[in-house]
């Protein structure tokens, strides 16, 4: 498109395919596709789209930057606003993400950047669930920032981190008492009643796929999740979005979507919808829109690493993580509209934060000494007004609080992280002093010191090719032998996989970076470029013998569960059909039969029932379906996936402690 087309509000998009015309609806797709070619951006701020002399649309946001009502589009044909043209626009627009709840508390307190939810770190531009983006991602990043409620709207704290109001203060000041956890409240007939038809919504989708998954199903999911949300049900509802998303990506065929994103969202939501509507009253499940910060007392902070924020919808900014002495994780974000050209200068925008004489590249490698903090419970700092900070000397990662992280071999702070963390939350930061191997395909390869210890493999945590991060890793794999010291996030649905955030030296080894003296010993990877003279000098230091280049095994890939996966894969991309049609080719002795012979009798059984659930289709002496709902379908598939995921997630737990 000529001009970007501002975002829109879900419920406002299903309102206008439901005002449409059966005959209409027919035509949705391929209006879509082909309008917004002649799309401009008045001096007003509205954005208007012709088609042909017929009819022009109108698109008139608030001041937010979203269409939020339907009297924001107007179309000029006789037909308005029961209209294809206007329909189609809305339906080409980005969505916008459900806006967060006001806190009714006259103190409440606001994040150092308040700019919306907070998109996934790393995630962005490209990629998340639905979108080419690194989902980071993830997590994921959808079309824009995670809604509140959803696991990856914050980044996620430390295992073992103390809640907000359980940090303790500077020495001398008392603890404060950790919280009590708040008991479950019963979910409302209206909630449950708003799961059963957002889960419907849902299934009805995944029979489809994503060659069917058009306008009208997605409106159909929209509908049903904003009813969720109406009901108290953000999470469902944040679940839902990202689903459409993901179901829009693939149908445009954007750079970097992937089935395998697409099938992990799609699960989130049926598991999620599952659970509510059979009245399970978990907190994770039901979600919040607003975001609670308490009081953490007096803090005292410093910098580890810098964070480039980039989401699809244009916001961008950074993510600056901090460690207390106690070892507790916080971070301070700076996320607003701008994308990428935000994303870059971020990394050296002033701190909103209690009046700090300090920006983010000064606070990742600074610290700072806050009065009257307030924290969210996964760790992010808000900046009240009766927040003050001061600037303190920072600290290298060879001096505490630092050093802790890297203390421990990485397979056991992975470990750590599967047995407590949840699946669906952001892994922590983990650090590990490691040896450069060499390049191998797309992965820079490392290993550990310490005897047995795995190969490991490093990607970039964002692949947006105007991020250093890709470009950095390629001239760390050009230094085999090359101690490095690595802190970053592991990639939990890929094999003993680590996305660096930042890296440093490692003490009193020889070959190893030279950095300068005023970057505090590290280099964050999305902003810092690594030049040749941070690398030893050949003369000076001779560089170990390259080791041969190791034959990477990936359990992921070589345990015959890709069979499950790929069945699985099948039933997103083409719908119930395709699975039905792809068990029909193959039997299901040959198919599964690799399954059971590899001791994995339940997933051979999962996906034995999938295939016959699919192919399931009961008709009546006129050849009508007699049970037309996709209800045990996806049901079928919802156990499939949740087994995959729970067997790829031990895979993935026993690479990081295999040896090679």
């Amino acid at each position: 498109m000529s001009t970007e087309l501002p975002a829109v509000a879900p419920e406002v998009l299903a309102e206008a395919v439901e005002s449409l015309t059966a005959r209409l609806r027919k035509k949705l797709d391929a209006a879509i596709e082909s309008c917004g070619a002649d799309a401009t951006r008045e001096a007003d701020g509205s954005v208007t789209v012709g088609f042909g002399e017929d009819a022009v649309v109108t698109l008139t946001p608030g001041p937010e930057g979203t269409v939020t009502r339907a009297e924001q589009a107007v179309c000029s044909c006789l037909l308005a606003p029961r209209c294809l043209h206007r329909t189609a626009v809305l339906g080409a627009a980005p969505l916008a993400d459900a806006p967060l709840d006001p806190d009714p508390s006259p103190d409440a307190e606001q994040p150092a950047s308040a700019a919306g939810p907070l998109p996934v770190p790393g995630g962005g531009g490209s990629g998340g669930p639905g979108e080419p983006e690194p989902s980071q991602a993830s997590p994921g990043s959808p079309e824009g920032p995670p809604a509140a409620g959803s696991p990856a709207a914050e980044p996620a704290r430390a295992p073992g981190a103390s809640r907000a109001a359980g940090f303790p203060h500077d020495p001398g000041a008392p603890a404060a008492a950790p919280e009590a956890p708040a008991p479950a409240k019963p979910l409302t007939a209206s909630q449950t009643a708003a799961a059963a038809a957002l889960w419907q919504a849902a299934a009805e989708a995944l029979a489809a796929g994503v060659t069917a998954g058009g306008a009208v199903v997605q409106a159909e999911l929209l509908r049903a999740a904003h009813t969720a949300r109406l009901a108290g049900l953000p999470a469902a509802e944040a679940a839902a979005l990202r689903v459409v998303r993901g179901l829009r990506a693939a149908r445009e065929r954007r750079a970097g979507q992937r089935l395998a994103d697409l099938t992990g969202v799609f699960r989130a939501l049926l598991h999620t919808t599952a659970l509510l509507a059979a009245g399970s009253a978990d907190p994770a499940l039901t979600g919040t829109s607003r975001r609670a910060y308490t009081p953490g007392g007096s803090l005292q902070v410093y910098g580890l690493c810098r964070e480039p924020v980039l989401s699809a919808t244009g916001y961008g900014g950074v993510v600056t993580h901090l460690l207390a002495p106690d070892g507790a994780h916080y971070s301070v974000a700076d996320v607003r509209p701008g994308g990428l050209a935000r994303a870059r200068g971020a990394g050296s925008a002033s701190v909103a934060l209690g009046g700090a004489t300090l920006d983010h590249a000064g606070l990742s490698r600074g610290g700072l000494r806050i009065v009257g903090a307030t924290v969210s419970p996964e760790g992010r700092l808000g900046a009240g007004r009766s927040v003050k900070a001061t600037p303190l000397r920072g600290t290298p990662w060879t001096g505490e609080p630092a050093a802790a992280l890297f203390a421990r071999p990485a397979a056991e702070a992975v470990a750590g992280q599967l047995a407590a963390g949840s699946e669906e939350s952001e892994p922590a930061l983990l650090g590990c002093d490691v040896t450069v191997v060499g390049a191998v395909g797309e992965h820079l390869v490392v290993r550990e010191p310490h005897e047995d210890a795995p190969l490991l493999r490093l990607l970039p945590a964002h692949p947006h090719p105007e991020l250093p991060h890709a470009e950095n890793l390629r001239k760390l794999a050009s230094y085999p032998g090359l101690a490095l010291r690595v802190l970053g996030r592991p990639d939990l649905d890929r094999a003993a996989t680590l996305r660096p955030l930042a890296v440093g030296p490692v003490p009193g080894a020889e070959y190893t970076l030279r950095l300068p003296e005023e970057w505090l010993g590290r280099a964050d990877l999305g902003y810092d470029r690594l030049q040749g003279a941070h690398f030893p000098h050949p003369s000076t230091t001779p560089a170990p013998a390259p080791a041969a280049t190791p034959d990477l095994q990936d359990p992921l890939t070589d345990s015959p569960l890709w069979r499950t996966r790929r069945l699985l894969e099948t039933g997103i991309a083409g719908g119930r059909r395709a699975v039905a049609e792809a068990a029909r080719a193959d039997g299901p002795v040959a198919a599964y039969g690799p399954l059971r012979r590899a001791g994995l009798t339940a997933a051979a059984e999962l996906a034995t029932a999938l295939a016959a659930e699919a192919d399931r289709r009961p008709r009546d002496a006129f050849g009508r379906l007699s049970d037309p709902s996709a209800d045990g379908y996806a049901r079928a598939w919802l156990a499939a996936a949740t087994h995959l995921a729970a067997a790829e997630r031990l895979l993935v737990a026993a690479s990081w402690a295999a040896t090679r």
